[in-house]
């Protein structure tokens, strides 16, 4: 989406144009303050989870509000390369990178600032090394353990202990890197908000990293980091003693699919303009799939009930109205999205608003880094 709208300080939120991805301030700030006041004195810190809101700006905030370990997470190379040029010191690529173009990349990075990278395989970490060594610079690798999504990592299970530390022993001998510790991605399989479901679930699905750890310094290898859990885990995670990192990302801008989790705001909005009033029960407003995104289904409408999202096409939302509930043509609705990461990355800028007016913008400079 190309904009060529952007809004100063002190703008009315009545004024802006529509389509246009808000920041609610005052959640932000207390999503950030909830992060800060519980990692401030704990063993464990925060590695935020850039993917989410692919903002260098909003990377910074989040360090300079504390509980963090001053750097942050990223799923591509290209959001690295964003996060470092915006003045991030430390990241953390938490998806393989396996193609020889994108490990030279990555490795050009580890020159400016430090680079950490997952890995799961002897033949990634000899590529890896390949190219650390012939461009002079020392890489850090952490080995990532399946933990039950079916996706990337060294297996669960004894077998997959013993093929994690052969891994961790060829890592650590090998030129050019770093064998830095081990980290683990989950789910939770039932989303929800009960402290003893989700703790239940947290060390149920983080043990096999644990025990990956265990092996690995039974065998003298070095772990220094056990990068784990994410928003939905971030309190039991982080009161693990051997986490020394969560990779939390989602609390930060949210989503409804995550309002089971009640000690964040949603701060992540698109307001939209109603741009028809076709008859009566019916409205449509002017953002649709290309503003909002429709991966985990149809937004909710802030503040107006009555007011229900029913069908959704690239440009447009159409709304189902109750009877007595007043919408008119050029009405400002706030939508609220089910996911987020693929709807931030359709926008240029977040416009911050809080009391009603405009307070800062900041570029999306990550937005698209597919690769």
């Amino acid at each position: 989406m190309t904009e060529t709208f952007e809004p100063q300080p002190g703008t009315p939120i009545a004024e802006l144009d529509t389509p246009c991805l808000i920041l609610d301030m005052d959640a932000l700030d207390h999503n950030m303050d909830v992060i800060a006041d519980f990692y401030g004195d704990r063993h464990s810190k925060l590695r935020g989870h850039s993917k989410n809101h692919k903002s260098p700006a909003l990377a910074l905030r989040q360090i300079q509000r504390g509980g963090t370990v001053g750097g942050v997470c990223a799923a591509k190379v290209a959001e690295a390369e964003v996060m470092v040029q915006g003045g991030v010191a430390s990241v953390f690529v938490t998806s393989e990178v396996v193609a020889p173009p994108k490990i030279a990349r990555l490795c050009a990075l580890a020159d400016e600032a430090e680079i950490l990278v997952a890995c799961e395989s002897e033949a990634n970490a000899r590529d890896l090394s390949e190219v650390a060594t012939a461009q002079g610079v020392d890489l850090g690798v952490v080995i990532e353990q399946e933990t039950g999504l079916l996706r990337c990592g060294v297996q669960e299970g004894e077998q997959g202990v013993e093929s994690g530390v052969a891994l961790a022993r060829l890592i650590d001998s090998l030129p050019g890197l770093s064998l830095k510790g081990v980290m683990s991605h989950q789910m939770m399989a039932e989303p929800s908000g009960d402290l003893e479901d989700r703790a239940t679930e947290a060390h149920h699905l983080i043990q096999p990293v644990l025990d990956l750890r265990e092996a690995m310094l039974a065998d003298g290898l070095p772990v220094e980091i056990v990068s784990t859990g994410e928003t939905w885990s971030y309190d039991i995670a982080g009161d693990m003693p051997e986490v020394t990192e969560i990779q939390g990302g989602s609390y930060l801008v949210m989503e409804t699919s995550y309002d089971y989790m009640q000690d964040f705001h949603l701060a992540g909005k698109v307001l939209s303009t109603i741009i028809s009033v076709p008859r009566p029960g019916t409205a449509v407003g002017d953002a649709g799939a290309r503003a909002v995104c429709g991966i985990k289904g149809l937004p909710l409408v802030e503040g107006r009930p009555g007011v229900e999202a029913v069908d959704m096409d690239a440009d447009r939302t159409v709304f189902q109205v109750a009877e007595g509930v007043e919408l008119a043509v050029g009405d400002q609705v706030m939508l609220l999205p089910g996911q987020q990461d693929a709807m931030v990355s359709r926008w240029d800028r977040f416009i911050g608003i809080r009391d009603g007016v405009v307070e800062a913008v900041w570029d999306i400079e990550a937005r698209g880094c597919h690769n």
